[in-house]
């Protein structure tokens, strides 16, 4: 759903920029309280999986494919706030280095994928949690419900976009029927693929997953045709558990996915594209920026073997994500002992 330049005209793509840039503040202020240790490492890391997972486009319906979003995922696992920044970091690298996004609609692009999934995956999610019993199983469902809801939702937020500063006279019943449709059957991957990582995650650290905090329900185990507490087992602090594994463990993964899978993802256009071909959106689709880009289009200049040329170039957009990430995460961190030590005083005096 990366919009790119002339879909949408410049006073609605510069106040969709304002927005955007209002939100990220938010999110850089309220990021602060949901980062910790612990969590801080691995929000870098977030953002290299989700742009990892993002090159994996998968067919969803005769000659349209879709990917995931990651808004969801990204609110589940760090936090909502943080979630923003994470999209909002991929969403740049995407514009910057690869050309996908246009760079005059990055408010839009923010707005839409970050913003919006985000909001409502983690609200719909919270509220799941607060009726659904605090077991894994239960986090997982929420978390399925939560992210197959989330793409529909940005697709409506797009059609409501184009609708007030759509650049070509296009019906928008027609627009809306459509996205929304497609999203819906995008809606699904995502929703799988959200479910499945954050119960992966649950299943080994609980105590890293920001959905999950509270989760105390023990294990069960089925003796004599009964299910049964399992033995308690002695686990270090939560405090003093190293996160080095998991961190090692993903981003050994998101290479593997964007190296090496992405070969054998769809080609097919993406739902947005599809869209946008069918009812004559894209009519005045301008130039990228950075169309020159030694990485445009997701693979390197020069190299003609698509296997190695695509592969390269997701290798980079992980090392160069995760990079920016966590220098993003690591001074927002750095922002919170000043911070809480301001508030303590506070309540002091």
């Amino acid at each position: 759903m990366h919009v790119p330049d002339g879909f949408i005209n410049a006073p609605v793509s510069a106040a969709a920029g304002v927005v955007a840039a209002g939100a990220v503040a938010v999110g850089l202020r309220g990021a602060r309280r949901e980062l910790d240790e612990r969590t801080a490492p691995l929000a870098g890391l977030v953002a290299a999986f989700i742009f990892a997972v993002q090159m994996l486009n998968f067919p969803v319906a005769a000659g349209t494919s879709g990917h995931l979003l990651g808004g969801a995922l990204a609110a589940i696992l760090v936090g909502p706030y943080t979630g923003v920044l994470c999209i909002s970091v991929v969403l740049l690298m995407q514009g910057i280095l690869f050309a996908d996004g246009g760079l005059t609609a990055l408010g839009v692009n923010v707005l839409d994928m970050g913003i919006t999934t985000t909001v409502v995956a983690y609200a719909l999610f919270r509220g799941l949690v607060g009726v659904l019993p605090r077991t894994r199983r239960s986090m997982t469902a929420a978390s399925f419900v939560a992210a197959l809801v989330s793409v529909p939702a940005a697709a409506v937020v797009f059609t409501l976009i184009y609708w007030i500063g759509g650049t070509t006279d296009i019906a928008i019943g027609k627009v809306f029927t459509a996205m929304v449709g497609v999203h819906v059957l995008i809606g699904i991957g995502e929703a799988l693929i959200t479910a499945l990582t954050v119960g992966a995650v649950i299943a080994v650290r609980p105590d890293l997953v920001h959905g999950a905090r509270g989760l105390t329900a023990p294990l069960k185990l089925r003796v004599g045709g009964e299910l049964v507490d399992a033995p308690a087992r002695e686990t270090a602090p939560v405090a003093g558990r190293s996160t080095r594994k998991v961190w090692a463990t993903g981003l050994v993964a998101a290479l593997v996915l964007a190296g090496f899978v992405s070969f054998y993802a769809s080609a097919s256009p993406d739902g947005l594209e599809k869209v946008a071909a069918d009812q004559g959106i894209d009519e005045k689709t301008e130039p990228h920026a950075s169309k020159d880009s030694p990485l445009a289009d997701y693979g390197v200049r020069d190299i003609s073997d698509a296997r190695i040329s695509g592969g390269l170039a997701g290798v980079i957009g992980v090392g160069a994500t995760v990079v920016a990430g966590s220098g993003v995460f690591w001074a927002v961190r750095r922002r919170r002992a000043p911070d809480a030590l301001d508030a303590r005083t506070e309540e002091t005096v």
